[in-house]
């Protein structure tokens, strides 16, 4: 199952623009609900967005973890 993470909470207006919060594997796995080893499974099988890569360090915005809620919710309700 591929999905459209192209999805943002914020404006493109600078000036406007309210900055995601950004969240560790950890931190994405308890909003989801699941294992850190099942975010990395899901993120090789492209069910969750690839991590943003800052120094090092794997994060993803938190409004990905809400995409990929969202998209569980409407596929269940489909």
């Amino acid at each position: 199952m591929q999905t459209d993470f192209n999805t943002t909470s914020s404006t493109n207006d600078p000036k406007h623009r309210i900055p995601d919060k950004l969240i560790n594997d950890a931190e994405m796995a308890k909003t989801i609900g699941c294992a850190r080893s099942t975010i990395w499974k899901w993120v090789a099988e492209g069910i969750i967005p690839k991590p943003l890569k800052i120094g090092g360090m794997s994060r993803w915005k938190l409004s990905d973890a809400n995409a990929v809620i969202a998209q569980a919710d409407a596929e269940r309700a489909a």
